[in-house]
């Protein structure tokens, strides 16, 4: 976890989760030394940039198909060009939030919060459930990554 910031969750505001359907699904441009990248394209090994660290460099990529109810997040929903385009997530992906929404909804300047915890039915909703591919990114410890313009927090190692 990252010093000084909290996770949201509906039982606690630092909660540990333990099965969870969290990751990026193919199509979302993540960050890395190389320009911005389709998830699929980046394998371990790739330098990817980080808001915790400046660069990190990928130990892991998970890929697995499971049935989610994934999040839409629709583009600005988050902040101006945040996401920079629609983007679709696994709804336990961890977001990062630290402007106004952080304090209003979770009482802190900075929080990791589920997407599904965002989902209000119009700017940021839940999908019907459906078979879909899931990345996660691994690295030496949890990092804030960047994909779509929006900050969310790598797998957990």
């Amino acid at each position: 976890m990252h010093q000084g910031i909290k996770t949201a969750s509906a039982a606690t505001a630092d909660a540990v989760v333990t099965k969870t359907s969290a990751g990026l699904l193919a199509g979302a441009i993540v960050m890395t030394m190389e320009g911005e990248l389709p998830i699929e394209h980046i394998a371990p090994g790739d330098r990817i940039i980080t808001r915790d660290t400046g660069v990190a460099v990928l130990k892991e990529m998970r890929i697995r198909e499971e049935d989610a109810a994934c999040i839409r997040i629709k583009a600005g929903s988050l902040g101006h060009t945040r996401p920079d385009r629609d983007m679709v997530v696994a709804p336990d992906t961890l977001i990062h939030l630290r402007d106004w929404r952080a304090e209003a909804l979770f009482g802190a300047k900075q929080v990791l919060v589920k997407a599904s915890r965002l989902a209000d039915g119009e700017f940021v909703a839940e999908q019907p459930k459906t078979r879909v591919k899931i990345y996660e990114m691994v690295f030496d410890k949890q990092h804030i990554i960047y994909a779509d313009g929006v900050e969310m927090a790598s797998a957990s190692v």
